[in-house]
């Protein structure tokens, strides 16, 4: 990487553990930015609530798995929908109808996640419990 880029702030590139390390750094950032925004914050207590759930009610451990993995498909749906927000916020600070039309795609992922959800915890106590 050239001297000039080194100073407009980027890191220089890493490579083995040094990378690892700074890719731990930045999904802890990104975490604890998530967790500025309610819904994330809301959806994290959902999974402490569904994750134990999921095991205390006797499901097959690849059903449970599976709504496990649910939850953890919303949380990386909300994540992306924050991160699509952020890039439109700074590329359109005022109204564009396209910057709209983003954001409402973006928040459409997350509710089709959410239904999902729904979905795999209703089908998976009506199969197993009626």
């Amino acid at each position: 990487m050239s001297e000039e880029t080194r100073k407009e702030g980027k890191p220089a590139p890493a490579t083995g553990i040094r990378h690892f390390c700074r890719s731990c750094c930045y999904t802890a950032n990104g975490l604890r930015e998530a967790c500025k925004e309610s819904a994330f914050r809301q959806e994290l207590l959902l999974g402490v609530v569904l994750v134990p759930l999921s095991w205390l009610l006797h499901f097959p451990p690849m059903v449970a798995v599976f709504l496990d993995c649910m939850w953890l498909f919303l949380l990386v749906t909300e994540l992306l929908n924050t991160a699509i927000e952020a890039i439109v916020d700074l590329a359109s600070p005022g109204y564009h109808e396209l910057a709209k039309r983003s954001k409402d795609l973006a928040s459409s992922a997350v509710g089709i996640a959410i239904a999902a959800n729904v979905f795999a915890w209703g089908a998976a106590v009506v199969c197993f419990f009626f």
